[in-house]
């Protein structure tokens, strides 16, 4: 029995991919007009008010776009609603962010706009870092999940222990509790930077075991009951438990359920049309 892996590419839903393309050109044209005006301003000698306006709205855009590629990683997880939240504080500070660059700076209302993208702004950051660790959730090493999840909410209490000076204008934490909060912000900090960097390590070195019965040389070997009021054992070659293994990490479920659901797509297609034999 032999199979072939399907790409994945013909996984992700067309829109998605579009999405991602377009990211990524906004990001290479983003930047390469920052560069442009840069080189420019510093060959002619010029580099007046606009010249600076138009700078930083290049690398505003290239951050943004940057931070919509890292949400729209996971927009064909199960887990895509926060990448939806993500791409939605993204455009908020893009926004804010246009604005401010645009009028002048001493106008009224500019301090709340500008609070408006920090906040905003942190936010995006915040939720571009888990979505891109939020690609390890369909994995079942318990290790790993528990890294996942502790570092998910280290980079929840970077992002609020940051935004909340920021909406309360320095009144939290206040002149009286400033020495312990950024000692304890520096503390979750470092634990948030450890998670990062730990839990993909340990996703590289710990991969997980075949949820099903794998065939190969070495022999056979018993397939755990997907579940039902039917109980079938089927065993797999090692190639196409593997294949199972990746789209059910793709899909954020685990390998019974994708292999269920692979059943079922595969029973409800038409079956081909027989062949005439040939003369």
């Amino acid at each position: 029995m032999t199979s072939t892996r399907e790409p994945e590419s013909d996984r992700r839903p067309g829109k998605v991919g579009i999405a991602r393309r377009a990211a990524v050109y906004a990001i290479i044209v983003s930047f390469s007009l920052a560069a442009v005006v840069g080189i420019i301003a510093l060959l002619s000698g010029e580099f007046g008010e606009t010249q600076g306006r138009i700078l930083l709205t290049t690398v505003l855009l290239g951050a943004t776009s940057i931070t919509a590629l890292c949400h729209l990683a996971i927009a064909d997880r199960a887990m895509r609603v926060v990448g939806v939240v993500g791409l939605a504080a993204s455009s908020v500070a893009l926004v804010t962010g246009l604005v401010l660059i645009w009028r002048e700076w001493d106008s009224p209302g500019f301090d709340d706009l500008l609070k408006a993208f920090a906040t905003a702004g942190v936010v995006a950051v915040s939720f571009a870092h888990a979505n891109l660790l939020l690609l390890l959730a369909g994995r079942r090493r318990e290790v790993i999940r528990i890294g996942l999840m502790v570092t998910l909410v280290m980079i929840a209490a970077v992002a609020i222990m940051i935004v909340l000076p920021i909406v309360s204008e320095g009144e939290i934490p206040g002149p009286r509790n400033e020495e312990w909060y950024w000692r304890l912000f520096g503390v979750v900090g470092i634990l948030d930077a450890l998670g990062t960097v730990v839990v993909p390590v340990l996703a590289i070195f710990l991969r997980d075991a075949p949820a099903v019965a794998v065939v190969d040389a070495a022999g056979d070997a018993p397939a755990r009951p997907a579940g039902g009021s039917e109980r079938l054992v089927l065993t797999l070659p090692a190639d196409v438990a593997r294949t199972l293994e990746h789209r059910a990490s793709a899909d954020g479920v685990d390998a019974p359920q994708a292999a269920l659901a692979a059943l079922r797509r595969g029973l409800a297609a038409p079956a081909p049309s027989p062949q005439p034999p040939a003369h």
